[in-house]
């Protein structure tokens, strides 16, 4: 109870703090990248629920010459790299907390096409809400492999308190400042999760 209230005092006053800030950016990625300004994708949330994931897009909608759409190195803007490397693309996910589909803090919502890859271990991730950030996040972010990642992600499930959650956001500010971990070496953000366990081992 005392995680969600939380959630939703934060967001909301964010959500009204930051409202030209985000107004800014939509004209931005309008003028820049044109139609449209988020990008949502469905992703699994609580217990694996699907939810609408809402962010800025920061890649252009380009494809080779057989219609497959080109690696996210090329896509990637240099108005999104920024939104990226400063996370604020991530703003946009502030309504996902208001409306109860993601916390502040959680692991973060990855692919529903993951869900079959995960082991038991690592699909425990699924057992609250995903969040903004994480401690995954605040330890590596993207430049973590994905084994330390999903590692960390459970062990947030199992030492999540109000004061991990306040300690998480403030590490957050300080990693997005200094702009680390956002990128996997030789990837725009990272290498695809291709699992590590038999499908006779997933949850």
């Amino acid at each position: 109870m005392i995680k969600r209230l939380f959630d939703v005092i934060v967001s909301a006053m964010s959500l009204i703090v930051l409202a030209p800030v985000m107004a800014v950016i939509a004209l931005m990625i309008r003028w820049r990248m044109g139609a449209p300004v988020l990008f949502c994708q469905e992703r699994p949330g609580h217990h694996a629920a699907p939810f609408m994931l809402v962010k800025f897009r920061t890649m252009r909608h380009a494809k080779d010459a057989d219609g497959e759409e080109l690696p996210d190195e090329e896509r990637l803007t240099s108005l999104g790299h920024f939104l990226r490397s400063t996370s604020l693309d991530e703003l946009p996910e502030l309504w996902n907390v208001m409306k109860g589909e993601m916390s502040l803090v959680g692991p973060r919502p990855l692919l529903m096409a993951y869900l079959p890859l995960y082991s038991s271990e690592q699909f425990r991730r699924h057992d609250i809400r995903p969040g903004v950030t994480g401690w995954a996040q605040v330890h590596g972010r993207n430049a973590l492999d994905w084994e330390d990642r999903l590692a960390l992600d459970t062990w947030y499930v199992d030492h999540q308190s109000f004061w991990l959650d306040v300690w998480i956001l403030l590490l957050t500010v300080k990693k997005v400042l200094e702009r680390e971990g956002i990128s996997a070496k030789g990837h725009a953000t990272m290498a695809p999760f291709t699992g590590n366990s038999p499908p006779s081992d997933q949850a």
